[in-house]
């Protein structure tokens, strides 16, 4: 079976979790942008703002451990899915660390740009070394970071831990970052989920103001459905690769034939097996 055959086979597997990232994943969004719109006049009021946040990043931990697990028909669930759930918090820690350093980086990228540019000889800095050059050059680097380096080496160990919880077959992992297909991927879904949606509301505004708001709706939900429609094409993906590998012999269920003795025929055990029949 080729890699794409897989691929489509487990999301038609999955059907019913792929199709609650692109409902539940909505609906989650709208309650959030309710709750910064509620008020807080009452007790009621008040509790219900503190207990939504919670809420929705359980349903939302559970809704991405649920998918990959899925997805992952053939490496089975080693723990339950609260349990796979829970260590995703781990991985979401990682990676909000991780966006808060490169945020740190951005915000340094002016300073460091002038830097980098008084150090060049006075050609360089006319030509090629330019201020706006070396800010340029750092905001690519910055986006290929937060876009394509964080998510390449964080899922793979999400995945894992939605299914193994906090064992992780690293060898498994570590050859699943090697690998150029799963680099690729991600490479296009960054493109395809982050790229192209920012292109759609780089065009100026013009024609009536109703005009207007349907382009915008129409912009909005494009980039959602290109961003869902990626993240579940890369979760299965990952899948798919994960799938593909060999398992390590450590992982392995090894049979052990029972009541087999030495080779002396004094010392053999009592019962022989019967040799397989090759048909």
């Amino acid at each position: 079976m080729s890699y794409f055959k897989d691929l489509f086979r487990r999301l038609r597997l999955s059907r019913r979790w792929v199709a609650a990232q692109f409902v539940l994943t909505l609906l989650l969004i709208l309650v959030v942008i309710a709750w910064t719109r509620l008020p807080e006049k009452h007790a009621w009021q008040v509790l219900l703002s503190l207990a939504l946040p919670l809420l929705v990043a359980i349903s939302a931990i559970e809704l991405q451990a649920g998918t990959a697990r899925s997805l992952a028909v053939d490496d089975g669930k080693r723990v339950k899915l609260v349990w796979g759930g829970l260590t995703l918090l781990v991985w979401i820690a990682v990676a909000w660390i991780s966006w808060a350093l490169l945020d740190w980086c951005d915000n340094r990228f002016p300073l460091w740009a002038g830097y980098l540019n008084s150090k060049a000889s006075a050609h360089a800095r006319a030509t090629l070394f330019t201020y706006e050059h070396i800010y340029l050059w750092m905001t690519y680097v910055e986006w290929v970071f937060r876009w394509i380096a964080l998510p390449a080496k964080v899922i793979p160990y999400a995945m894992a831990s939605a299914q193994w919880g906090l064992r992780l077959p690293l060898r498994r992992v570590f050859r699943l970052l090697w690998n150029w297909r799963w680099w690729l991927a991600v490479t296009l879904a960054a493109l395809v989920a982050v790229w192209l949606p920012g292109r759609f509301f780089a065009a100026v505004p013009h024609g009536s103001v109703l005009a207007q708001e349907g382009r915008v709706a129409l912009k909005l939900a494009a980039a959602y459905l290109l961003a869902v429609g990626s993240w579940v094409l890369l979760l299965g993906w990952a899948a798919v690769l994960f799938g593909r590998q060999q398992q390590p012999a450590d992982e392995e269920l090894i049979p052990v034939p029972a009541l087999v003795g030495p080779p002396e025929p004094e010392m053999q055990a009592s019962v022989k097996l019967p040799l397989p029949q090759h048909r």
